[in-house]
């Protein structure tokens, strides 16, 4: 377990870090501003994990292989941006790499040490989505998962395929993949279709209820 957690963090590390440099490259951000955005992309959820189920200090902090594979990510996205962005929707898609590896890893090592399985189902979507959060919060816009097409919900999906395994002793590594696969393939067919869930409901310009607040507004 402990290694398998070890290899899908690092595997998600990557691939978050490579979203996240790309990301910076795309805002002209210069060579270190790509790196610092790399590394919180990649491990901003993995420490809040750690931290929160008391697996302190984190391991991206004391294991030196996080920082350097998300280093060379966001070199590797640094130097050859324009070949990446060539790829069709290139952020997004290692982004949704990204988070089916972390809700899956964030979700082994919460069962690892024994969480119930719907607080483990719940840490591996944390895990899964806080990189996205802190790499955007880092380009001053709204996280992706709160206006994105089935972020948190899929990561959430994929942590509930790795609890279900669990509990019904299936070996942990068909699980994680199958875990993995579900969340990925409904984050990008929901890129692909366009899936969201229902937003707020905006009042056409010029309503009553704009009408309302302008009266509202003369009054004060």
């Amino acid at each position: 377990m402990k290694t398998l957690v070890l290899v899908l963090d690092l595997a998600g590390t990557f691939v978050f870090a490579l979203a996240g440099a790309t990301a910076g490259a795309r805002r002209q951000l210069d060579i270190f501003g790509v790196l610092v955005l790399a590394f919180a992309a990649a491990c901003a959820g993995g420490i809040a994990r750690d931290v929160l189920i008391g697996a302190t200090p984190p391991a991206a902090i004391t294991d030196w292989r996080f920082l350097a594979t998300s280093a060379v990510a966001g070199i590797i996205a640094f130097r050859w941006h324009a070949a990446i962005e060539r790829m069709e929707n290139p952020v997004r898609m290692f982004d949704a790499a990204g988070l089916a590896l972390f809700a899956v890893a964030g979700t082994q090592k919460a069962l690892a040490y024994e969480l119930n399985p719907v607080m483990a189902a719940l840490f591996g979507m944390l895990t899964g989505i806080g990189g996205g959060v802190a790499r955007d919060l880092l380009l001053a816009q709204i996280p992706l998962v709160l206006r994105a097409d089935l972020y948190a919900v899929a990561a959430l999906a994929g942590a509930t395929v790795v609890v279900l395994g669990d509990q019904f002793g299936a070996p942990p590594l068909p699980a994680a993949l199958c875990g993995a696969a579900f969340c990925f393939v409904l984050r990008a067919m929901a890129i692909k279709r366009g899936w969201q869930l229902p937003k707020a409901f905006q009042q056409p310009r010029g309503g009553a209820g704009e009408r309302k607040d302008v009266q509202k507004d003369a009054r004060l």
